[in-house]
């Protein structure tokens, strides 16, 4: 099973840059996208069903043109979980799962595609520290029930000094000691992050600033990760990141399982 992870900035903005095309030739068998910024009445829904994903599933921000998170499939799962049922973390649209029953062929799987909030001012920050702390639960009273979980998605954070261009870098929400630690249990209590468990020496990045000519420079952020849980943990066969796909602020990072 091929999966990719695309924070795509804005859905309709990047089908204007070849999205389709890209996708096709990628040829995932299931793309969790964050934030899309878009309902499904604004797309003609066919054209992702041309592409090959007949099955398409939308989790969207009530704020019309914000957040919002997609799902792919070319395979139908049996079952499609919108949001987290809480109010506080679901009214902005931020996650969004498919489960895969087992069959004679496969293990069992449930796919997730997240987008963790940002902390781009004070109260956005705190927002997002009672979303972590909200998703830590849900996510470990998750797992009990479904055991072969990969959560895909926009994190905002880095975890490691190896995560950033800048290590340096003090105070700034993305890099913060509270949000490197929060991660860093989050794996700790019973993920693994694929592309560092893959490529444990790679300094590569998913996000890079629109400013000052940041990702020509390759001065970027690895926000976006693909953490697996540890029964997959054998099943992890790649986990790379598709820097040369240029739709976003971010580019696409992908993981494969051998299930």
């Amino acid at each position: 099973m091929k999966i990719i992870s695309y924070n795509v900035n804005g859905i309709r903005a990047a089908l204007k840059k070849g999205f389709l095309d890209w996708l096709q030739a990628a040829n995932p068998d299931i793309i969790c996208l964050q934030e899309t910024k878009a309902h499904k009445e604004q797309l003609d829904l066919s054209e992702f069903e041309n592409a090959g994903y007949p099955y398409h599933y939308w989790f969207s921000a009530q704020k019309k043109g914000y957040s919002s998170v997609a799902i792919f499939c070319k395979e139908k799962p049996n079952h499609v979980e919108y949001g987290t049922g809480m109010e506080s973390m679901d009214f902005e649209g931020r996650n969004l799962r498919v489960d895969f029953s087992a069959t004679a062929d496969s293990d069992a799987v449930s796919v997730m595609s997240l987008y963790l909030p940002s902390g781009t001012n004070d109260e956005r920050l705190d927002f997002k520290f009672n979303y972590m702390n909200e998703f830590q639960e849900y996510i470990h009273n998750l797992k009990q029930e479904i055991p072969n979980l990969v959560i895909c998605g926009d994190y905002n954070i880095c975890h490691e000094e190896i995560d950033i261009h800048n290590p340096k870098m003090k105070g700034v929400s993305g890099f913060l000691p509270e949000e490197r630690t929060w991660m860093g249990t989050f794996i700790n209590n019973g993920f693994i992050d694929s592309f560092r468990y893959v490529n444990p020496e790679a300094q590569e990045y998913s996000w890079w600033s629109y400013r000052a000519n940041s990702r020509a420079n390759n001065k970027g952020w690895r926000l976006d990760y693909a953490m697996v849980s540890k029964p997959l943990k054998d099943k992890i066969s790649r986990a790379y990141i598709l820097s040369e796909a240029k739709h976003s602020d971010h580019c696409p990072i992908a993981l494969e399982l051998d299930l």
